[in-house]
């Protein structure tokens, strides 16, 4: 596992996840990253993009290689480790939005491909939980907010099961709160655009359904249901047949929350046992990030630390 920690604020590390696979995690490149690091990163998931969906490039999001897109996104890309050859990413979207009269973020799971050449290897404990988990850590284990948006059974299935309190779910015990609803109007009158949803489409507040979701630069991910994968339990499948009109292009929009119990359960079930040790150093360098340093800057107030500078002593006048 190799690990490059740029800076206290962002993200920018690699580890071995998987026999021939190196992750790359790099947090908001627009801000940091200069013009050809960027380019050469879009490049890379353009590349996924262009073997996983042939046809007219898609036009949203940080496959545009907007400045801005990629200021608020985190890109988890997956490199074959001899070719250097990327095959699959993530790319998460960080959304500003205020609750409880307080601003706070919704971390969306985001665009998802992978290499038609490298599915079924079992990447997707990678590409949907370990970099929700490494910002789970560095934000000291606080509960983080999740959103999701898609028609593929499979994925609600995923999220349903691994993010508590999400909404919709088909679970008698799934419940819309007050905070669901707040966070989900911000969402889609701020954020559409985050996932490539247009201004025409419509929202349907009770059961969380984006109709006609299509139409702002995601129109080539535009599924039958015949099409979309399915999810191994029958009751997510039955629950997208019933609740979205795929010829109209219908989403459903899931919100959840990233705990300790679900970290827990997502580090003990879904990581596998070889790729335990290199998730555990990663998680115990960004934790020390977070607590250690701030720490070790604190008490040592006689020392520079970049920005920061001991205080003067003052000296009395001669007598």
């Amino acid at each position: 596992m190799w690990i490059k920690a740029l800076t206290q604020d962002f993200l920018a590390l690699e580890l071995n996840v998987a026999p021939g696979i190196r992750a790359r995690i790099v947090e908001r490149p627009g801000i940091w990253m200069s013009e050809t690091e960027a380019a050469a990163l879009v490049a890379d998931i353009r590349a996924v993009a262009e073997r996983t969906v042939p046809g007219e490039p898609l036009d949203y999001g940080v496959m545009t290689g907007s400045r801005e897109r990629l200021s608020n996104s985190i890109l988890t890309i997956l490199y074959e480790r001899d070719s250097g050859r990327p095959v699959a990413f993530n790319a998460l979207a960080v959304m500003d939005v205020t609750l409880h009269g307080t601003g706070t973020t919704v971390v969306h799971l985001g665009l998802v491909m992978v290499d038609p050449g490298v599915r079924s290897k079992g990447f997707s404990w990678v590409l949907y939980g370990l970099t929700c988990i490494i910002l789970f850590a560095r934000q000291q284990l606080r509960p983080l907010w999740l959103s999701n948006v898609t028609q593929v059974p499979a994925i609600v299935g995923m999220v349903s099961e691994s993010f508590a309190d999400v909404f919709p779910r088909p679970d008698p015990a799934a419940r819309r709160s007050f905070e669901h609803l707040v966070l989900a109007r911000e969402i889609m009158s701020r954020h559409r655009h985050v996932f490539g949803v247009g201004g025409e489409a419509g929202f349907d507040e009770d059961r969380f359904v984006i109709t006609n979701a299509y139409t702002g630069g995601s129109d080539n991910l535009k599924k039958t249901f015949d099409q979309a994968p399915k999810s191994r339990d029958e009751i997510y499948n039955e629950f997208c047949r019933r609740e979205l009109d795929y010829g109209r292009g219908d989403d459903v929009l899931q919100l959840g929350r990233l705990d300790l119990a679900a970290a827990q359960r997502f580090v003990l079930k879904d990581v596998p046992r070889r790729s335990l040790p290199a998730v555990a150093a990663t998680l115990a360098v960004v934790s020390l990030n977070r607590l250690f340093l701030p720490l070790l800057y604190w008490l040592s107030a006689d020392r520079q630390w970049g920005i920061l500078r001991p205080a003067r002593k003052e000296t009395a006048p001669p007598a």
